[in-house]
């Protein structure tokens, strides 16, 4: 049962509802439910019985010797190689389909494994995978967000990033790392980032502030309501408020945003952070209800915003529109990096594939630096790779680059199900705050804390 309740937190991409924030389309699991059900039970059944055959690949029989990374060849290509008859099958979203088939290509030309990319939704793979995974109809390799992996872990659909896990870590950006492990195992081959920025009008600041002191003496000079004038806006939701939080020593759940009873929303760093929030009150002059999505993409589309923070969903409403640039967030007053939160998708192996080891290699290579930056260049992917995101291809444009460097200092959005009990007890006291100078941050947030641990007792 334990593994069934987590399904109603998940939405389409794998975002986790973030209180009306503009970053994916919501989409119905209810089908996941039964499908992960019939997962579970099958999966019990394979292991049980032992497996389908030669070359099958359940749970419990990988195909791979489960001996030290030395026994096993370590994470050297060239020293594993695919097993004898080896074919794959790769999901892949529309949008990346002409991407993936240059990747299979160049996979079965170097490793002379064919390899066969089927199109399914990004939104429709994790079902997919709980409901043709223990019947060998799914996929080989698939890509999830992160914050689908715990789910997916429990019933047993993965395999781990064992392999080429020294060299996943080496070369990925530790917060994509993060994302992509569950209970202190890591599964994924991180293969693109996401997080928010601070998109900035160049005509109107032909440098990006650095600090949130550079923010108000911009503010004092440029705002002017009567004229719908503002100097900076970000959407009074939960997901937006993390900056007030991690940046100032808060958290959401200890251990990686994996502990539920460890909540750090009110410890002296988050007091902290909410409390130098209310003292930006005179650069935004407006209520947090007034702060829309629409709002600001349009006040930003007319040349009247000069800084939204905002991620890049939203690239799209402004080319062609508005001379701009995409930058970190603004430094903490004493110098530090505004964290932010994060997501990431990474591709995985189905724990059912006949061919693991062939599937591991093919992982490993569709998130290479090389790959990665063809990603970024078909699509527009941002990759995860620390080398690819020291390219010039990104470090020279404009837009991109700024999301990267933000992503460094980010933090995954937690996966495990209790963060639904948090979304909106923390947009209620992100607007209080914020709408009340008046209200004491420290009340504010124990009361929070105390909504939230109520609300997660109680499921």
């Amino acid at each position: 049962m334990k593994q069934l309740t987590m399904l109603f937190i998940l939405t389409e991409e794998g975002a986790i509802t973030m209180n009306g924030a503009k970053r994916a389309r919501k989409t119905s699991w209810g089908m996941l439910l039964m499908g992960l059900a019939l997962a579970v039970m099958m999966a019990a059944c394979s292991n049980n019985g032992g497996g389908n055959g030669a070359g099958t690949a359940s749970p419990g029989n990988t195909g791979v010797n489960s001996g030290t990374p030395e026994e096993t060849g370590g994470n050297e290509d060239e020293e594993i190689a695919p097993e004898e008859g080896a074919k794959l099958v790769v999901w892949e979203a529309k949008e990346q389909l002409a991407y993936m088939q240059q990747v299979g290509a160049a996979f079965e030309e170097q490793f002379g494994v064919p390899v066969t990319v089927e199109e399914v939704a990004g939104g429709d793979q994790g079902g997919r995978l709980a409901t043709d995974g223990p019947s060998k109809l799914a996929a080989d390799v698939l890509t999830l967000p992160h914050d689908q992996i715990g789910l997916a872990v429990t019933a047993g659909l993965l395999l781990p990033n064992d392999l080429f896990e020294e060299e996943t870590r080496a070369n990925m950006v530790e917060a994509a790392v993060t994302a992509s492990t569950y209970d202190g195992i890591l599964y994924g081959y991180p293969k693109s980032v996401e997080t928010y920025g601070m998109f900035y009008n160049k005509d109107l600041l032909p440098e990006a502030p650095q600090s949130w002191d550079d923010v108000i003496a911009f503010a004092n000079t440029h705002n002017d309501p009567k004229q719908n004038k503002y100097a900076i806006m970000w959407e009074f939701v939960g997901y937006y408020s993390y900056p007030f939080i991690g940046s100032f020593g808060g958290y959401i759940f200890g251990d990686d945003n994996m502990n539920p009873n460890d909540i750090g929303l009110n410890n002296e760093g988050a007091v902290k952070g909410f409390t130098y929030l209310q003292s930006l009150r005179d650069i935004l002059p407006m209520n947090a209800g007034d702060v829309t999505y629409d709002v600001k993409t349009q006040l930003f589309q007319e040349g009247k915003l000069a800084l939204n923070i905002d991620g890049p969903w939203s690239v799209s409403a402004f080319k062609d529109k508005v001379n701009f640039g995409v930058a970190p967030l603004p430094q903490t007053p004493d110098g530090q990096p505004s964290m932010s939160f994060s997501g990431v998708k990474s591709y995985y192996v189905n724990s059912y594939s006949n061919y693991p080891i062939a599937a591991r290699l093919f992982a490993n290579f569709a998130s290479s630096k090389e790959n990665q930056l063809k990603n970024f260049e078909m699509t527009g992917a941002i990759p995860a790779n620390i080398e690819a995101g020291e390219d010039p291809a990104i470090k020279n444009d404009p837009i991109t680059s700024g999301f990267f460097q933000q992503f460094q200092n980010s933090v995954p959005m937690p996966s495990i199900s209790q963060i639904n009990s948090v979304w909106d007890p923390l947009k209620a006291a992100f607007i209080s705050l914020w709408d009340d100078a008046g209200l004491d941050a420290k009340q504010t947030l124990d009361q929070m804390v105390t909504t939230i641990k109520a609300d997660i007792a109680s499921k």
